[in-house]
C-alpha cells in the first residue's frame, strides 16, 4: 500500500474519531453548565479547554464561546466541524481504497455541516453533537461492513483506536474534579454511551471507583483504554508482523506494549491515588505512539530541486 494512502487513511480513522469524542465532552459539560447551579461557568469553560489541551483565549469565557472554539471553527482540525472536513478531505485522496458507501457518509455529513451549525447558533448545540455522534457510528458501521480486513483496514482502525484511548482518557479527567459525585461520573459513562453496560457489568450503582475501572481497564467493552491500546497494538503487529530475536524494531509497538502493560496490571486504586498523572502519562504514550508510526510508515522525501549549472566553455 502507497504511504500516502495509508496515512490517508489512519488520518480519516482519526479525525472521525476525534469529532464524535469532542461532541461527546461537549455534551457532558454543556449538560452540567445547564443543570447543576452550582457550577461556575467560567471556571467549567476554562477546566474544558484545558482538558482538550486548547489554550485559553483572552477575555470572559461562557459555554457559547467554548463551543464556538471546540464545535463550529472551521479552521482548527481540532474543532468537531475542522475534524469532519480534515476527515472528508482524506478520504478524497484515498478514494480507492474506500467503499462508496463511506465516501458517501463522510460527503453527506461535510455537505450538511453549515445547515447544522447554524440550528445550533439559533437552538442550541446540543443537536449538532447527536448528529455529530450519529454520523460518526454510520461511518463506523459502513467501515466495519464493507472494508476488506487488509492493510488500509489496519491503518483506520489504528488511527481510531490511538484517538479513543487519547478521548477516553479526556473524559475520564473531566470526571476527575468530581471524584465523590457520583451523577458526573453517570454522566461520563453516559458520553461513552457506557452507562448500560456498565451497570449490566457490575450490578450496582455508580462510583468514581468503579466507573474509573470500567472506562480504563475493562477488557470487553470497546471504548475502555484497554481495549483500544489492544486494538492498536493488534493492528500494529498485523502490519509488521516480524521481530526480531531481541524484540519488535517497531517503536509505537514498543510504546504502546508498555502503557497496555501497565494498564494490564495495574489495581484501580493505584490509578485513582494520582489520576490526573496516570492520565497524562496515557496521553503522552498515544502522542509518541502516532509520532512513531509517521515515521515509520508515512516518510515523506523532500522534492527535488534542479539547478541549472553552467557548462564549460559554454
Amino acid at each position: 500500500m502507497l504511504s500516502r494512502i495509508a496515512e490517508s487513511l489512519y488520518w480519516v480513522g482519526r479525525y472521525v474519531e476525534r469529532a464524535e469524542d469532542t461532541a461527546r465532552i461537549l455534551d457532558v459539560h454543556i449538560h452540567r453548565i445547564l443543570e447543576d447551579p452550582n457550577v461556575e461557568e467560567e471556571a467549567e469553560c476554562r477546566a474544558l479547554l484545558g482538558v482538550m489541551g486548547v489554550p485559553v483565549p483572552d477575555g470572559d469565557l461562557d459555554a457559547a464561546r467554548v463551543v464556538k472554539i471546540l464545535a463550529f471553527d472551521a479552521s482548527d482540525a481540532c474543532a468537531i466541524v475542522g475534524s469532519l472536513m480534515a476527515a472528508r478531505e482524506n478520504a478524497r485522496g484515498a478514494r480507492e481504497a474506500l467503499s462508496s458507501e463511506m465516501w458517501e457518509c463522510l460527503n453527506v455529513t461535510y455537505n450538511s455541516l453549515g445547515a447544522q451549525v447554524r440550528h445550533a447558533s439559533s437552538v442550541g448545540p446540543h443537536a449538532f453533537f447527536q448528529f455529530v455522534k450519529e454520523r460518526a457510528a454510520i461511518m463506523a458501521g459502513l467501515a466495519e461492513s464493507t472494508m476488506p480486513r487488509d492493510d488500509g483496514w489496519r491503518f483506520l482502525v489504528l488511527g481510531r483506536s490511538l484517538e479513543r484511548v487519547d478521548m477516553t482518557a479526556r473524559l475520564v479527567f473531566t470526571a476527575f474534579g468530581h471524584p465523590d459525585a457520583s451523577p458526573d461520573w453517570v454522566t461520563t459513562l453516559r458520553s461513552c454511551s457506557a452507562h448500560e453496560a456498565f451497570l449490566r457489568t457490575y450490578r450496582r450503582g455508580v462510583d468514581s471507583s468503579s466507573a474509573a475501572e470500567f472506562l480504563l481497564l475493562d477488557r470487553l467493552f470497546p471504548r475502555s483504554a484497554f481495549y483500544a491500546i489492544g486494538d492498536a497494538e493488534r493492528c500494529l503487529a498485523e502490519l509488521r508482523p516480524s521481530a526480531g530475536r531481541s524484540g519488535t524494531e517497531d517503536e509505537a509497538r514498543r510504546i504502546l506494549g508498555r502503557a497496555r502493560n501497565e494498564l494490564e496490571f495495574a489495581h484501580v486504586s493505584e490509578l485513582l491515588a494520582d489520576l490526573p498523572s496516570y492520565l497524562q502519562s496515557l496521553q503522552k504514550a498515544c502522542a509518541l505512539a502516532g509520532e512513531a508510526v509517521g515515521r515509520r510508515f508515512f516518510r515523506h522525501t523532500a522534492p527535488v530541486e534542479w539547478q541549472r549549472e553552467e557548462v564549460m566553455g559554454a
